[in-house]
């Protein structure tokens, strides 16, 4: 920290930010993406898309997650564009959490380091221009070596919350496409349901 200058601090907190960004997000879609949520998933879509109201709805409340929100709002609101729209913008809001904070430390963190670089040069160069004279070289390569950790500190952070941002957000992606999913099974079981019976034909 002492090597880098004063842009290590909100480096560091940048970095500490950035790994309980990561362990929630870990955590929040390793639950609703475990096997036994996929299992669950498919039974609801299932259970959706057949008109079976009942085995829909206790699925829905056992998840606990988005899908399950979305599916049990249709159940119980009805298959209307405005319903859908309501319940998934509602359902995207946790899957989406983080990554506007994420993709903000991805961008500042190479920026403060650049900072640094420009903050170490700066104090070499003014060592060199004293007109009393250079009474330790070691003065220069001091401020050098706080560019250069500076930048290379920025670049860490940045690409330590580069990838984990790109897995959430295909992740994010492929949640919404889920949604769809469920939304276009409940409206298929409920079509289903209201459509009156099929009667035999006199003869």
């Amino acid at each position: 920290m002492s090597r880098g200058g004063p842009v290590m601090w909100p480096l560091l907190i940048l970095s500490i930010v950035a790994l309980g960004l990561l362990l929630e997000r870990g955590i929040f879609w390793g639950r609703i993406d475990s096997p036994s949520a996929r299992k669950r998933f498919d039974a609801l879509v299932d259970a959706s898309r057949h008109g079976d109201r009942a085995l829909a709805g206790g699925l829905a409340r056992a998840d606990g997650g988005p899908y399950g929100y979305v599916a049990q709002r249709m159940l119980d609101h009805g298959s209307d564009d405005a319903t859908a729209i309501s319940a998934v913008e509602t359902a995207r809001a946790p899957m989406e959490r983080g990554l506007s904070m994420l993709s903000f430390i991805v961008t500042a963190a190479p920026l403060l380091g650049i900072l640094g670089t420009v903050l170490g040069i700066i104090s070499s160069f003014e060592l060199l221009g004293d007109t009393t004279g250079l009474r330790d070289p070691r003065e220069v390569s001091g401020g050098i070596a706080e560019a250069l950790v500076s930048t290379a500190a920025g670049l860490v952070v940045s690409i330590f919350a580069l990838f984990p941002l790109m897995l959430f957000r295909s992740r994010c992606d492929r949640g919404l496409g889920r949604l769809e999913a469920i939304i276009a099974a409940v409206r298929t079981g409920l079509v289903a349901a209201s459509a009156p019976p099929d009667r035999e034909r006199l003869t």
